[in-house]
């Protein structure tokens, strides 16, 4: 198929071109030292000599997309912070167990190459893998017309990270009398849009310019706001101070992504008189008139991280983590399961501040 038969088709070479160009800025910026060349070939790749310190390297790895939060980027037209979400979505997945990301690739499929949205979509990811010190070693934006609209697209990545052996953090190390400590979301991250959208923009019909006097700011901006990214943090609070597990609060919501990082023979209650419920949770569950285990299944309802530490290290670890900006407290603990029943459970109790 020549050029422009295939450019008649929807597929325009020229534009992905120019779209890799505006992104190189972005991508080098996210370098690290291992990374051997730039963006533009086949493969990334990495200098694995790299991890010759190390006694016996675990590699991890995690795949994820954004969701459809891109819908709300797209209906906004503001491109640049959705891969915040993306990395999010992808780094601290690796960190739950305890493992540094080293680097990620990510993949646009779009109904029309628009060089300068795609790079808006890069930028972003670009800028998070900088604040998480994750190198981008490169991607795929592949256009579908006939498949997506022309303004439509979405966005997914792979990551890999390094865990020293002895280092992993798990259920096997969770004890009874450990704590939660639970590290402030901000927002809504990219878990849940579908009943968002359902319950704000479908059924209650709001558009995404109203403002509401509860968010202090327009529909669409609340629903933006990145996921906020705690590697680093949760790194710095792996090196300095006794963690046993780690929890990404994400798609199924608290209860159950707790859950996973729990032995069999534990239980972890969690007081929800421990924070205050943010406005956008409350107005999602007040609007559309949902039980407090819908969205509690669904969303974050305000936690993002979650830690089971020991019970005489907690405050070092709220303070760690305030160093850093992150807002964190003692949310709940572990206790012992009696023999024959049934453990590796969560349980919210009480009502929210």
């Amino acid at each position: 198929m020549t050029g422009s038969a295939y450019a008649a088709s929807g597929v325009s070479v020229e534009a992905g071109d120019r779209a890799v160009e505006l992104m190189k800025q972005w991508v080098e910026q996210s370098r690290r030292p291992e990374v051997v060349g730039g963006i533009g070939g086949f493969a990334g790749l990495f200098d694995a000599s790299a991890l010759s310190t190390y006694r016996r390297p675990l590699l991890a790895t995690s795949a994820d997309g954004v969701g459809t939060k891109v819908a709300i980027a797209q209906a906004m037209d503001i491109h640049d912070t959705i891969g915040f979400d993306l990395v999010g979505m992808l780094v601290d997945d690796l960190v739950v167990c305890g493992a540094e990301p080293l680097f990620m690739t990510d993949y646009i499929a779009c109904g029309q190459v628009v060089p300068e949205r795609i790079a808006a979509i890069v930028k972003g990811i670009a800028q998070a893998c900088v604040e998480t010190g994750t190198a981008l070693l490169g991607g795929e934006t592949a256009e579908h017309p006939g498949l997506l609209g022309v303004d439509e697209y979405d966005v997914a990545g792979s990551t890999t990270g390094v865990v020293e052996a002895d280092s992993l953090l798990g259920a096997e190390l969770v004890r009874p009398g450990d704590v939660a400590i639970a590290m402030a979301s901000s927002g809504l991250h990219s878990n849940g849009y579908s009943l968002v959208r359902r319950v704000l923009l479908q059924d209650a019909g709001w558009s995404l310019d109203r403002e509401v006097p509860e968010l202090g700011r327009r529909l669409g901006e609340e629903l933006l706001v990145p996921t906020r990214l705690y590697t680093k943090p949760v790194l710095d609070l792996i090196a300095r101070t006794e963690v046993h597990a780690l929890s990404h609060i994400t798609g199924g919501g608290f209860a159950a992504n707790l859950a996973r990082v729990l032995p069999a023979d534990v239980h972890v209650t969690i007081d929800r008189s421990s924070w205050e419920l943010p406005a956008i949770f409350g107005l999602v569950q007040g609007v559309g008139a949902l039980a407090q285990s819908d969205i509690e299944e669904a969303l974050n309802i305000g936690v993002g991280m979650v830690a089971l530490v020991p019970a005489d290290g907690a405050d070092s670890a709220i303070g760690i983590l305030a160093e850093h900006g992150v807002d964190a407290w003692v949310a709940g603990g572990v206790t012992a399961v009696a023999a024959g029943a049934r453990g590796g459970t969560v349980e919210l109790v009480g009502n929210h501040r």
